[in-house]
């Protein structure tokens, strides 16, 4: 579970990243959960958007999402939102620090 302050600090990071999944007119398909999964293995830290042909909302998308992959949602707002989860795979200089 995120604190207030490290949500605003995974948002200042995520500002100026690309959105690199869509979740499209099929919902969450396999290979949406997959890519998803992928992305936050390689990244920790990802945003998302919901095409408005997709039958879930963008805060719907983004727990299934999280609650599938083992993330947390650090943002929804309007058709976009931002999954993290920390992998602890990774080198240490190469995570992600949260401020306590």
């Amino acid at each position: 579970m995120l604190t207030s302050k490290q949500r605003a600090y995974l948002r200042g990071m995520a500002n100026s990243y690309d959105t690199i999944l869509i979740v499209g007119k099929g919902g969450l398909i396999d290979t949406v959960i997959k890519q998803a999964d992928d992305a936050l293995k390689a990244r920790e830290l990802f945003k998302g958007k919901v095409l408005e042909s997709c039958e879930l909302s963008s805060r719907d998308a983004a727990d299934a999402l999280a609650e599938k992959t083992g993330a947390d949602v650090v943002q929804v707002i309007g058709s976009k939102f931002i999954l993290y989860r920390p992998n602890p795979d990774k080198k240490k200089d190469e995570r992600i620090r949260l401020p306590k």
